[in-house]
């Protein structure tokens, strides 16, 4: 079965201390810092939603990398709250991925937004981490 649009993948987390704004350190006293579920912690759920979708279709070599994230925050989740995030595989260009994602929690709609993946061969792509390491002055 190939990658096409329409694939959905969903997951489902309780918003734990380690997952908040608050759980962030920041270096300058000037933070007040919430404890909320954090717009970071999100926005990796919401690639961690997209890659699932096609991960059942990569063949043996590949994996997926995220290249961009366009995604609105647009309310706060406390501690204790159940969380239902969802990517849409859209559109399909060659490797090119482009996900519509959402996230609940148990009140109302807290984000949406597109999320952009690459299908990458993994070996190529090691090949060309380990080459900029080796161009890392010490």
């Amino acid at each position: 079965m190939a990658i096409e649009p329409g694939l959905i993948h969903e997951i489902t987390i309780v918003v734990e201390e380690e997952h908040t704004a608050a759980a962030i350190k920041q270096d300058s006293g000037i933070w007040q810092l919430t404890p909320v579920l954090s717009t970071p912690y999100l926005v990796s759920l919401m690639e961690t939603a997209a890659h699932g979708a096609v991960i059942p279709f990569l063949e043996h070599g590949q994996s997926g990398v995220g290249a961009m994230i366009n995604m609105r925050h647009k309310a706060a989740t406390p501690v204790g709250m159940q969380v239902r995030i969802r990517a849409e595989l859209m559109e399909v260009q060659g490797r090119r991925l482009l996900f519509k994602v959402e996230a609940w929690d148990e009140i109302e709609k807290i984000a949406e937004g597109e999320h952009e993946r690459f299908i990458i061969n993994w070996e190529r792509f090691m090949e060309s981490v380990e080459k900029k390491q080796g161009k890392i002055k010490k």
